[in-house]
C-alpha cells in the first residue's frame, strides 16, 4: 500500500460561524432520535423496493456528517444517538448479509447499489469514531457480509450481473460510486477480493455511457460536454478512483482527478462555489450562471462532494489552490443552505409545504428564491419524510472547522484564519496550543499566538483572491507563508489580508466579492428594485456599515440614493422565504 504523508485534522475550537452552524445541524436534525429511527426502519420494510426510491442513503449520508460532527464536538448525547442507530441498524442485516432497502426479487436496480454504498460509507465513518474495540469489530464484519454478498452478485463473472447494468440512471454512475468505500473497506481489512472489485469498477470505466476514467486525461471536453453530466454523482466515482490512487501509488488515476478538477473548476464552478444551473447537472454553470432559471438548480448535494473531493486532494498534495475552492464553497453555497430560519420547504413531488428541515437543497444566482424544493424528497411509510441534501449537509458542516487547521508531521497549515484554539504536536512530540483571534471572514486581520514553547513549521495560506498578505510586517509572496523555527510561550505573529469589495462582470451583468466571500441582496435589505441596472464601466463606490442579524458584512452601494442598495454575504441573504419579499439576487443587470 502505498504511505501517503497525508495531512490530517488536528484537535480544534472554533468560536464563529462554523461552530455555530455545527450547533444549529445539532439541535436542528442531528440530535432527533426519531430521525435517525426512520433512516434505519427502511432497511426491514424496504419500501423503497416497488418503484425503486433511495430512502437507504440517508442512513448513510447523515452518519457520515454525524460521525464528522462528533470527530469536532466530542459531543457525548450525539455519540449515544450514533451508537444506538448503528447497534439498531445491525440487527436488520438480513440472512443474506444485505442492507437493502430492496426486495431480493428487485435487487440491483433503480437506486439500491447507491443505498448499499451509502450504508458501507456510514458504518465506516462510525467505526472511526467508535470507542468500544467489541462494537467496532462487529460494525466491520457486517460491512464485509455486506459487500461479500454485492461481490457475489455483481462483476464479471458467470451469472453475475455487469455494474453498469445495475440501474438505469446516468450509465450507472450512481452504482460505480461504491468504488471508495470499497476501498476503504479493503484498506481496514486487507482483504485482496475487495481490491480487485474495485478494479472490477475502474474497468468499467464507471458507466455504460462513457469512460470516465479516461474521458479527463484523454479528450479536451469540459465534464458538461460529457455523455454523463450528473454531477454529484460523477464527482463522487472521481473520489473513488483518488482513494485506488492513494492504496496503489498508480498516478495515471490521481492524474485524472486532477484533470477533472481543474476542468471543473474552469468550466462549471460559479461564483458562491457550486455547479449545475441546470438542476444538478454540468452545463458550463461557470458561463451561463448569469441567466434566470425557472428551474432548480445549484443542489447543495453537488456542494457537499465538491468540498469533499478538494479536500481529499488537499490532504494529498498540500496545494492550497483544493482549498481556495473548498473555501468558497462552504462560506457560500453551503452556509447559505443552512434553513436558518427553519422556514417551511416546498415539495415538488408533493406539491405541497412541508414542514422545515436544517438544510435548504438549492441556490439560487439571479433574480429568484430559496425553498425552491427538497432534493431527493422522500414520504417514510411510519410518517415523516427526509431527502438527499438534507442528509448529507453535516458532512461538510463539520469539514469546516477540521479543514481551517491541518498537520502532516511538524508541518501546521493554517488554512483558514479562525477565531479559536487548536491542539497540535510540535517537532518534538510536545503538544502544544496554538490560539487565533480573527473575525475573518468578515475581515481580514488576525493573530496566531503560542502558549507553549514549540518547534513547529508553520504555513499560513494566502487565498487566491488576496493580491496583499503581509506577516508581521513583511509581505507574503509564496501560496503559503512558512515560518519554520522555534515559537515562545505569549509569542504572536500579526497576520493582514487585503481585503475589498470587488467587481466581476459577465454576460452583461454584474456581481461583487469581498475577500472569500461572495455578495449579494434581497428585498427586504435594499429599498430599490434589485433588477435596477448598475454601471458596467463605471468603478463602484461602498461603504462598510453595521451588520444586522446574521450578516458577516454589510455594505451600502455608493452613488445610488443612500442606503439604497445594500449587498451583504451570500449566506444572510434570502433566508426569509416565507416572507412577501423573498426575491434575491448575486447577478444585477449591467447598462
Amino acid at each position: 500500500m502505498l504511505n501517503l504523508n497525508r495531512i490530517k485534522s488536528v484537535e480544534i475550537k472554533e468560536n464563529g460561524i462554523m461552530d455555530r452552524a455545527v450547533d444549529f445541524v445539532l439541535a436542528n436534525q442531528l440530535k432527533d432520535r426519531q430521525v435517525w429511527k426512520k433512516t434505519v426502519e427502511v432497511f426491514s420494510t424496504l419500501e423503497d423496493s416497488e418503484k425503486g426510491r433511495w430512502r437507504g442513503e440517508y442512513f448513510g449520508k447523515q452518519m457520515r456528517g454525524a460521525s464528522l460532527i462528533y470527530a469536532y464536538t466530542k459531543d457525548e448525547e450525539l455519540y449515544e444517538i450514533l451508537t444506538e442507530t448503528v447497534t439498531d441498524l445491525l440487527s436488520r442485516q438480513d440472512e443474506y448479509g444485505r442492507f437493502s432497502t430492496y426486495e431480493v426479487e428487485n435487487e440491483f436496480t433503480g437506486w439500491d447499489t447507491w443505498c448499499r454504498k451509502y450504508v458501507l460509507v456510514g458504518l465506516l465513518y462510525y467505526a472511526d469514531i467508535c470507542k468500544d474495540e467489541e462494537l467496532k469489530a462487529k460494525v466491520i464484519n457486517a460491512c464485509k457480509k455486506h459487500l461479500d454478498y454485492i461481490l457475489l452478485k455483481i462483476g464479471d463473472g458467470e451469472n453475475q450481473m455487469k455494474i453498469t447494468e445495475t440501474s438505469l440512471w446516468w450509465g450507472c454512475v450512481n452504482s460505480c460510486t461504491i468504488l471508495e468505500p470499497t476501498l476503504e473497506t479493503y484498506k481496514r481489512t486487507g482483504d485482496e477480493r475487495y481490491l480487485n472489485f474495485a478494479k472490477y469498477i475502474i474497468s468499467t470505466g464507471g458507466s455504460s455511457d462513457c469512460n470516465l476514467v479516461e474521458l479527463p486525461l484523454s479528450s479536451e471536453l469540459c465534464p458538461y460536454q460529457y455523455p454523463v453530466t450528473k454531477a454529484y454523482e460523477m464527482m463522487s466515482f472521481y473520489e473513488g478512483l483518488l482513494a485506488f490512487y492513494e492504496i496503489t501509488g498508480e498516478k495515471k488515476y490521481y492524474d485524472t482527478v486532477c484533470s477533472f478538477v481543474q476542468k471543473v473548476k474552469e468550466s462549471d464552478i460559479t461564483i458562491i462555489g457550486c455547479a449545475g444551473c441546470t438542476h444538478e447537472l454540468f452545463d458550463n454553470s461557470a458561463k451561463v450562471q448569469t441567466e434566470y432559471q425557472e428551474n432548480i438548480m445549484q443542489e447543495t448535494c453537488v456542494t457537499v462532494t465538491w468540498m469533499r473531493l478538494n479536500r481529499r486532494l488537499f490532504e494529498i498534495t498540500g496545494d492550497k489552490k483544493y482549498i481556495d475552492n473548498f473555501e468558497k464553497s462552504g462560506y457560500n453555497a453551503l452556509y447559505g443552505s443552512l434553513n436558518t430560519e427553519m422556514n417551511d420547504q416546498f415539495s415538488m413531488e408533493q406539491s405541497k409545504w412541508v414542514k422545515g428541515m436544517a438544510f435548504d437543497s438549492y441556490s439560487p444566482l439571479y433574480m429568484n428564491t430559496r425553498g425552491r424544493g427538497i432534493g431527493g424528497y422522500n414520504e417514510f411509510a411510519s410518517g415523516g419524510y427526509s431527502g438527499c441534501c438534507v442528509a448529507i449537509g453535516a458532512c461538510a458542516i463539520a469539514l469546516m472547522p477540521l479543514t481551517a487547521i491541518m498537520q502532516s508531521g511538524d508541518k501546521i497549515y493554517i488554512n483558514t484564519f479562525f477565531n479559536g484554539d487548536a491542539h497540535i504536536t510540535d517537532r518534538n512530540g510536545k503538544r502544544v496550543t496554538i490560539k487565533i483571534e480573527s473575525n475573518y471572514p468578515a475581515d481580514g486581520l488576525a493573530k496566531v499566538s503560542f502558549e507553549d514553547d514549540c518547534m513547529l513549521s508553520l504555513y499560513l495560506r494566502k487565498p487566491d483572491w488576496c493580491n496583499n498578505m503581509m506577516v508581521d510586517g513583511q509581505k507574503a509572496s509564496e501560496e503559503y507563508f512558512v515560518i519554520n523555527r522555534a515559537f515562545t510561550s505569549g509569542e504572536s505573529i500579526e497576520i493582514a489580508l487585503d481585503m475589498k469589495v470587488e467587481k466581476h462582470v459577465l454576460n452583461g451583468k454584474i456581481a461583487f466579492t469581498y475577500g472569500p466571500l461572495t455578495l449579494a441582496s434581497d428585498e427586504q435589505k435594499s429599498k430599490i428594485d434589485l433588477t435596477t441596472p448598475l454601471s458596467l464601466s463605471e468603478k463602484l463606490g461602498f461603504k462598510k456599515v453595521e451588520t444586522k442579524e446574521s450578516e458577516l458584512v454589510r455594505f451600502e452601494l455608493l452613488g445610488l440614493n443612500s442606503g439604497d442598495m445594500v449587498l451583504t454575504d451570500y449566506q444572510s441573504c434570502g433566508k426569509k422565504w416565507l416572507s412577501v419579499k423573498p426575491l434575491m439576487t448575486v447577478w444585477f443587470n449591467g447598462k
